[in-house]
């Protein structure tokens, strides 16, 4: 499994492209990966024929585990192959109609982050689905790993006293659903209705969502910004921005630019939650929210955005959205974010409450821009003038980002953009 990125330890394989004896070519498809909600594919490091797959789909594999033994000369030997190991999955426990909130707890799927803010990867997340491993037994194993985290080697050293002491007689599925304490009805499937099993990368998005809510108390302040002079100098400038640079110029890396001047005043905006800490990053690494064709959602992320000019960021933000819509990015292009961008005004919406990109603490949704009459404040008095306005909403966690900052910050924003040079040249 090849190296994806600095923060990439890990990918799922979804598909073989490649069958055992299949003769491959250098730099041919050999299987599909993913990581978090992107796909991508291994090429043969050199022509061969592809002798032996050492895992299989659906597994999840350590960066530099192998995962194939490809021969490239009949007669050589193959060395340095790592063992594998099956694990087996366990018989399914028969239906259980309970509600008692126990039987949830001990069935409740294991999130990437849990309620407390231990992180859990992949690997220990698919190794804990297999053995039925429940969220509260993870919760109290004690890690080894940085910061505390649970690893592959916990959880394995885990197993033996768990089937040991009989945790695996506990019921693993339930009948219906436990929210609030209230059980949830079935719910009826007509004659014409369809059902849909979600894709693996809609999966992610549901699971990542849920367990945001879960961690974060979310609380939204919105703020309207008069950006006429934005989109003045915008209108005046795109043709020729097009024809020097080749390239679109849209309102979101202006936007990104105010984001990133808001937190230089507001840094406690910039910061993830690690149980009771608070971890302040230094770098500004900026999400921005990509819709696909498929209709999923895929966060790629601006490095650094902070030591970028307004040309640097408008072509940061065309190639990431363009390499998104067309599945080419790379697994280390959504990682790192530390705060996210995203334009529900794309969609003629006003505004939104958009749900906090965990471990992040912050999420900017701007509305479209509509022409509007607004009253206008001159030496002369006050008039009435057609304006260009739009919405600004940020949703923050709430155990870290009280009201007055969260506030200040939106309007910090709402500021820059109001403030645009009309006459600024990039």
């Amino acid at each position: 499994m090849p190296k994806m990125g600095e923060s990439v330890t890990e990918a799922t394989i979804i598909k073989w492209v490649k069958n055992e004896g299949d003769k491959v070519n250098a730099d041919e498809t050999l299987v599909e990966i993913a990581t978090d909600k992107v796909d991508s594919e291994i090429p043969a490091p050199s022509e061969g024929i592809l002798v032996k797959k050492l895992c299989k789909e659906g597994d999840v594999i350590p960066v530099g585990k192998p995962i194939a033994i490809l021969s490239t000369d009949a007669k050589a030997g193959v060395q340095n192959i790592a063992p594998v190991v099956e694990v087996k999955k366990q018989p399914e426990a028969p239906l259980v109609n309970t509600t008692k909130q126990s039987v949830l707890e001990h069935n409740e799927p294991v999130s990437r982050f849990s309620s407390s803010g231990k992180f859990y990867s992949p690997l220990v997340r698919n190794i804990a689905k297999t053995e039925g491993v429940s969220v509260i037994e993870l919760e109290s194993l004690k890690g080894s790993g940085k910061e505390g985290r649970v690893t592959k080697n916990d959880i394995l050293a885990y197993l033996p006293a768990r089937q040991t002491n009989g945790a695996k007689e506990q019921p693993v599925f339930i009948q219906q659903k436990v929210s609030n304490g209230a059980v949830s009805k079935p719910i009826p499937v007509g004659a014409n209705d369809e059902v849909i099993e979600m894709d693996r990368m809609r999966k992610l998005i549901a699971d990542h969502m849920v367990m945001s809510k879960h961690t974060s108390p979310h609380v939204t302040s919105y703020v309207e910004a008069d950006v006429t002079n934005l989109v003045l100098w915008r209108d005046k400038i795109k043709s020729s921005f097009e024809k020097k640079e080749g390239e679109k110029i849209t309102f979101t890396p202006v936007f990104i630019e105010a984001v990133i001047k808001a937190i230089k005043d507001f840094p406690m905006i910039n910061v993830s939650v690690d149980g009771t800490k608070i971890i302040r990053h230094k770098d500004i690494n900026i999400g921005m929210a990509v819709a696909l064709p498929s209709g999923n959602l895929i966060v790629p992320v601006i490095r650094n955005a902070d030591q970028k000019n307004l040309l640097g960021l408008t072509k940061s933000v065309n190639d990431l959205a363009n390499r998104a819509r067309n599945n080419k990015l790379v697994p280390d292009d959504t990682q790192g974010g530390t705060f996210t961008i995203t334009n529900v005004g794309s969609f003629g919406n006003i505004m939104g409450t958009p749900i906090i990109n965990q471990p992040q603490v912050a999420i900017l949704a701007t509305g479209i821009i509509k022409k509007k009459p607004v009253v206008i404040e001159t030496p002369q008095g006050d008039m009435i003038g057609i304006r260009h306005m739009m919405y600004l909403s940020l949703s923050y966690d709430h155990r870290v980002v009280d009201g007055a900052m969260g506030g200040k910050y939106v309007k910090a924003v709402a500021d820059y953009l109001e403030s645009f040079d009309i006459n600024r040249t990039i």
